[in-house]
């Protein structure tokens, strides 16, 4: 999938980390949510509150979750998991184009 269909968008950026993260929330219908967003060079911890999946659209990065003992490379067109509150860390040497799903009852399971 290349784009987000019917949705809104809010206009304020969401920035993190002094500028290294940024990203803008997208809204569904169905009163579901994601962000799609850049990931400057750099290495960062982000805690989850709710399950994600990180899609990867452009670049390459190294994430580890936490409780894993070794880190896994990601690039375009892949994509990992995250648990629900918990963390993980990721590195970055070129700008990372992502999108963030999260993952709620109600989007788990539909289909």
């Amino acid at each position: 999938m290349t784009q987000f269909d019917n949705v809104s968008v809010v206009k304020k950026a969401n920035v993190y980390f002094d500028g290294k993260c940024i990203s803008h929330t997208v809204l569904f219908p169905d009163g579901s949510k994601k962000t799609v967003g850049v990931i400057f060079p750099s290495s960062l911890t982000f805690n989850t509150g709710l399950p994600e999946l990180m899609e990867i659209n452009a670049g390459v990065c190294k994430v580890k979750l936490a409780g894993e003992k070794d880190s896994k490379t990601y690039k375009a067109g892949e994509s990992f998991s995250v648990p629900g509150n918990t963390s993980f860390d990721i590195e970055t040497v070129e700008l990372l184009d992502y999108a963030c799903h999260f993952i709620t009852e109600s989007t788990c399971c539909a289909g």
